[in-house]
């Protein structure tokens, strides 16, 4: 089975939001939002998920990749 690649840090660059603007906007921890950019979760809520696409206003397929087994 494949999984999903969170691509967060990219949008983040191409909208120019820091990891501590865009923790505090969405409304939880930087250590969460870290792990969320580094790709060490196994879950994201779809509110955390929806309010960090409304801040960096895009879509959730801008930020999630799926990624086939090789």
């Amino acid at each position: 089975m494949g999984k999903i690649i969170l691509r967060l840090d990219r949008m983040m660059v191409e909208r120019k939001v820091s990891l501590n603007e865009l923790a505090e906007r969405v409304g939880i921890s930087n250590v969460n939002m870290s792990k969320i950019k580094n790709n060490k979760v196994t879950a994201i809520r779809f509110s955390t998920l929806a309010a960090i696409c409304e801040v960096l206003d895009c879509e959730a397929g801008d930020i999630l990749e799926y990624q086939r087994d090789k």
